[in-house]
């Protein structure tokens, strides 16, 4: 029984002390390409084509529905938003948007500004969903700087690998961290800070998997502030 117990205490020592040299040796590159080893893992995501469907829910406000299509390969998004009993369907093709209200290519100027149904925001939509699904391997981005050491930080009740981002000017402006499973180095969570030194900014908790087209993504997302822990929503994705 003693030798039973020797052994077990000296394995989990040997085990902790591999992974604490591992989180010193371990470089920003190296831990982002283990991640992206683990949700990309057949390397399909350059050549991404999927529909999913993903479910917000907020305080105070009507649930919403969104089916997304994106093919990386033919530079296609489209969007498909039910809220409200209104359905309004946004379509970029490279750089050319068309749009429906309700079944209808004929709205008025005052929906148009009212449901924002132009290019400028069904891009940005575009390079929303892109950027959060295509994670982590979007942070292979040009502009994308990656702090060099990887840290080792309790977050969210749990020992995880955080790293450090921020973008080149004209790419983003705001600094993200990001959380990976110290084992399987699955991206578990993530923040972003508009100013740190103010505190501000979001956290996101990320629950469960679903693989979409070879890509293992966050099943279910929470949103947090970062300054008071306020509870602003979560997504679930569901794949078509």
């Amino acid at each position: 029984m003693k030798n039973r117990l020797f052994l077990y205490f000296s394995s989990t020592l040997f085990f902790l002390s591999a992974q604490m040299l591992l989180s010193q040796e371990l470089t920003a590159l190296e831990l982002l390409d283990k991640s992206i080893a683990y949700h990309d893992p057949q390397g399909r995501w350059a050549q991404f084509q999927g529909t999913f469907t993903v479910v917000m829910s907020s305080p105070n406000r009507a649930e919403r529905t969104t089916e997304i299509t994106i093919d990386l390969p033919n530079e296609y998004f489209k969007s498909t938003v039910r809220q409200n009993d209104n359905e309004i369907i946004s379509e970029l093709r490279q750089e050319n948007c068309s749009f429906t209200f309700n079944g209808s290519a004929n709205y008025s100027t005052e929906i148009a500004e009212k449901h924002r149904l132009n290019c400028n925001r069904t891009t940005t939509m575009r390079n929303y969903y892109t950027y959060l699904y295509g994670l982590p391997m979007k942070l292979k981005d040009p502009g994308t700087q990656l702090h060099p050491k990887v840290a080792e930080v309790s977050f969210q009740g749990e020992t995880l690998y955080r790293l450090r981002v921020d973008y080149e000017e004209g790419v983003g402006k705001d600094r993200w961290y990001f959380y990976f499973d110290p084992l399987t180095f699955q991206l578990r969570h993530y923040q972003f800070y508009h100013d740190e030194s103010a505190n501000d900014g979001e956290y996101i908790v990320m629950e469960e998997e679903v693989e979409i087209a070879g890509i293992k993504m966050p099943q279910t997302r929470a949103w947090y502030t970062n300054k008071d822990k306020r509870y602003l929503g979560a997504d679930r994705l569901i794949e078509e």
